[in-house]
């Protein structure tokens, strides 16, 4: 046995555990996942070449063991109890009154203070601070032997850190899966056809109970550590706060949400801290732990019947309910996107009574199977929008109609459209649907677009809330009268802003198309379009198989042009602008001769910092008629960096990946070869 390759072989074990300490306990890793991965590589290596040395507990042993027939059942020496519960603040103040009276103490109780993990309590026991085995909670007498699942997860040290570790420790936690690794989860699932998780919740206990380890090794599992059971052959702290912290200095991971509180105020303002943040958390909590720290406390007041006098957990309201679909309404959003929308038999969920959910677009009522009359289950979270989560199983008595999306817009009864591979539908009438009117305008009248000074967001709300403004044309037959009747707008302001809309009057016709907010066409593709068709006439008349021949553009968009100019709608308000004054200049189109000898043509570039000679929109109009592409990040791709004054991090990146740097000169050199 080689004394070089055993030490060797340790050290790369020791190295590994702390790195895989500082990832997952102090979540502030020293080493990249590559570096990692070589000194995991090089010890596997080691370990092939001397099976020898092969430890249990080393970090190359978390997966190996054949499937399981069942899981074996094994008996918790110190039962895992389970918490009473409280749901208000009267029961909460109840429950601290009882801890003070059987103290025979008025004194403010300090307590510990932790989120309630929706997941799946477990029970780890470490012997001279080696992985032995991992129960679940079971019954609370009596759980399974989930040894070799728990082992594949990193997170579960299979070998404590540091030194001053009881010979004998049982640490208790719950094993959870994160919400951003339920919904990778959940996407594969859907991809391969296969059943999805109702929630994380059921997701963590399905991947922690599986027979085969290594599917469990494939599942985005974590583990945080509560408390502890049995601890023989050494001591721990004398609060539960510092014991956490002990398991923490031995490698196990703690939840960084822990915090000592004193008295129930503190405890109330906890609460609320976390319920504001609840949606923030990476991982599902369904309430908050209270649990008296001094451990002295804890033994005088001990437990009844299955759960500690000295731990209380106050859940929050229930964020899943059941209730029934009564009917099915659609809603047009502001950039046009059909929304199908259950209304229900009223159910009070999330701590407020929601009469409405939000059933997503046609794809996931299909993919849901729902229907009207179903009786379905309802999520709230926070504040976000309530859902239509699924269809109670087995609750479908009879035959219910399939709901089916509208043919056209229930607002301004344009055609809807959905674009084959897009999940969600939309209505086509962009300048005329009132649903959309703030935003159309709100698109028109920016920088890149029409330009019009003066006429921000908060304005453009107040003149469609007056009802002044429907459609962008309508913007031209302001006056005076009109502007100065508004809240907050002074004279000067209002003839500010009609020299700023008459100013606009000129536009080019690439800038005229990217106003008009067609769905998926930017200022690139306005350009292309500008540059193919020379005038808005033929446009509008270009069919799909002359579209799809423009560079750049493909079916999708093509479809959007055909679909825009087809409604009658729209084609008015462009003829409202026109007879507004709006005279669309000619665009300085190179000939494709003069495109194809530019240094640019085909070329990406990316402008950044301040030019001193014209603006950033008017070096991307000289760049788009040489025929580059203009794109807004520097990568591998791209040809030239157009940098000015205060250039920053892009300019940092494009010299660090070789990209070409020039400034507005030699650009205009270039232009003029």
């Amino acid at each position: 046995m080689p004394e070089s390759a055993e030490k060797q072989i340790e050290e790369l074990r020791e190295q590994l555990r702390y790195h895989a300490y500082q990832y997952y306990v102090l979540d502030n890793p020293d080493i990249p996942d590559a570096e990692y991965d070589r000194l995991y590589q090089k010890l596997l290596a080691l370990e092939e070449k001397h099976p020898e040395l092969i430890t249990s507990d080393s970090p190359t042993q978390r997966v190996g063991s054949a499937p399981l027939a069942a899981f074996e059942q094994i008996q918790h020496q110190m039962p895992m109890l389970s918490l009473d519960n409280v749901f208000n603040e009267e029961d909460l103040y109840a429950f601290n009154q009882r801890i003070q009276d059987r103290l025979n103490s008025s004194d403010e109780i300090e307590y510990t203070a932790e989120p309630k993990l929706d997941g799946l309590a477990i029970s780890l026991r470490y012997e001279q601070g080696k992985l032995i085995y991992a129960a679940t909670r079971g019954d609370g007498s009596t759980g399974e032997n989930v040894t070799q699942n728990i082992r594949t997860m990193k997170s579960v040290p299979l070998r404590l850190l540091g030194e001053g570790y009881p010979q004998v420790l049982e640490v208790r936690g719950e094993v959870f899966m994160p919400r951003a690794g339920f919904e990778k989860l959940n996407r594969l699932a859907r991809e391969k056809g296969d059943k999805e998780f109702a929630n994380p919740r059921n997701a963590a206990a399905g991947s922690l109970r599986q027979l085969d380890p290594e599917i469990t090794a494939t599942r985005p599992l974590s583990l945080y550590c509560y408390s502890t059971g049995i601890v023989e052959g050494g001591e721990l702290a004398d609060t539960h706060y510092e014991i956490l912290q002990q398991l923490k200095s031995f490698g196990l991971p703690v939840c960084k949400e822990i915090k000592r509180v004193t008295g129930i105020k503190a405890c109330l303002a906890y609460y609320e801290d976390i319920s504001k943040r609840r949606d923030e958390l990476p991982y599902d909590i369904d309430g908050i732990v209270y649990k008296v720290n001094s451990i002295a406390l804890q033994k005088r007041l001990g437990f009844v019947a299955r759960a500690p006098r000295w731990a209380i957990a106050h859940k929050f309201p229930a964020q899943e309910e059941i209730t029934r679909i009564i009917d099915v309404d659609f809603q047009v959003g502001r950039t046009g996107a059909i929304t199908p929308v259950a209304r229900l038999e009223p159910v009070f969920v999330g701590g407020v009574t929601v009469s409405n959910a939000t059933l997503h677009n046609m794809d996931e009522i299909r993919r849901k199977d729902v229907r009207i009359g179903d009786q379905v289950i309802v999520r709230r979270a926070g504040d976000v929008i309530p859902e239509v989560a699924r269809v109670v199983p087995g609750s479908r008595k009879k035959e219910l109609p399939e709901i089916k999306m509208l043919e056209f817009c229930p607002v301004c009864h344009s055609a809807i459209e959905q674009i084959e591979g897009e999940a969600i539908a939309r209505c086509t009438g962009g300048l005329f649907c009132q649903a959309q009117r703030a935003q159309a305008i709100k698109h028109f009248a920016s920088r890149k677009a029409m330009d019009i000074d003066g006429l921000g967001d908060k304005l453009v709300e107040q003149l469609v809330d007056e009802d002044l403004v429907h459609t962008p044309a309508d913007l031209y037959k302001l006056s005076l009268e009109d502007l100065v009747a508004l809240d907050r707008m002074a004279e000067k302001s209002a003839k500010n802003l009609l020299n700023a809309l008459e100013a606009s009057k000129q536009p080019t016709l690439a800038r005229f198309i990217y106003a008009l907010g067609i769905r998926e066409v930017g200022e690139t593709t306005a350009m292309n379009l500008a540059n193919e068709f020379k005038t808005l006439e033929a446009i509008e008349q270009a069919d799909f198989d002359q579209l799809i021949e423009v560079q750049d553009i493909g079916p999708i968009v093509a479809q959007h042009i055909v679909n825009f100019f087809q409604q009658q709608h729209n084609l008015d308000v462009i003829d409202q602008l026109l007879a507004a004054g709006i005279k669309i200049q000619d665009v300085k189109i190179a000939d494709s001769a003069a495109q194809s000898n530019s240094v640019f043509a085909g070329k990406t570039v990316v402008i950044t910092g301040t030019l001193p000679g014209m603006s950033r929109g008017e070096a991307k109009d000289k760049l788009l008629a040489a025929g580059a592409k203009v794109t807004g990040s520097v990568s591998a791709k791209t040809d030239f960096l157009l940098a000015g004054d205060k250039a920053g991090s892009k300019l940092s990146k494009a010299e660090k990946l070789g990209v070409r740097v020039i400034d507005e000169a030699e650009m205009l050199a270039l232009l003029n070869e």
